[in-house]
């Protein structure tokens, strides 16, 4: 069975009217927190993204709180790398550092979260990364929406790597007969109107 449908039996991918974070009405909404639940899938999933983070040259595995922080995690122990996280609010106790975790000023941290839909939230990450001294190239997601965020992130100098891609999830999901012809058309239309 391909991870698309494996996801979709997970119930990680659902349909009806959802408003993203990015404030986007969408037909589709991919909620990747479930993978918790489902050791072998996000097991699967790690491994997936590992295939696409032995091409790019990084020293630390920086995942995005909260969605992210599974998958960073899950990277981290399949690579044998180190993880670090970006805090979403620095704490007014103890050492309130904006960066859990050990690095060095200097290191190349690859930010890996849940999914992207614009730009915004992986750009909001990776701004403690680098006041922190770390250098960010590299944004690895499992699943890209295609909305905008590639093209948001490499205005700004990032590369963005994602093991699939929302269209090729729809398609696959339409011939294996696990969607209905109108959610098919529904989500391509919608596509089409936001990219």
């Amino acid at each position: 069975m391909t991870l698309t449908g494996q996801l979709f039996d997970a119930g990680c991918i659902q349909f009806g009217t959802f408003t993203l974070k990015s404030g986007l009405t969408s037909p589709i909404y991919i909620d990747l927190r479930l993978l918790v639940s489902h050791p072998a899938l996000l097991r699967e999933t790690a491994a997936r993204m590992a295939d696409l983070a032995r091409g790019l040259v990084f020293d630390r595995i920086a995942a995005v709180p909260y969605a992210g922080l599974p998958l960073g995690t899950a990277l981290a122990l399949a690579m044998e790398r180190p993880l670090i996280y970006p805090r979403l609010q620095v704490k007014e106790h103890g050492t309130r550092r904006a960066v859990e975790g050990t690095f060095q000023p200097g290191e190349v941290a690859l930010l890996v979260d849940d999914l992207i839909t614009r730009g915004d939230s992986k750009l909001e990450a990776i701004a403690p990364l680098e006041e922190a001294g770390l250098v960010v190239r590299d944004v690895l997601v499992l699943i890209d929406r295609e909305q905008g965020g590639a093209a948001d992130l490499a205005r700004h100098g990032y590369r963005l790597h994602a093991v699939l891609r929302l269209s090729e999830m729809i398609d696959r999901l339409s011939a294996s007969g696990r969607i209905t012809a109108a959610q098919y058309s529904e989500v391509r239309e919608y596509l089409n109107l936001v990219t």
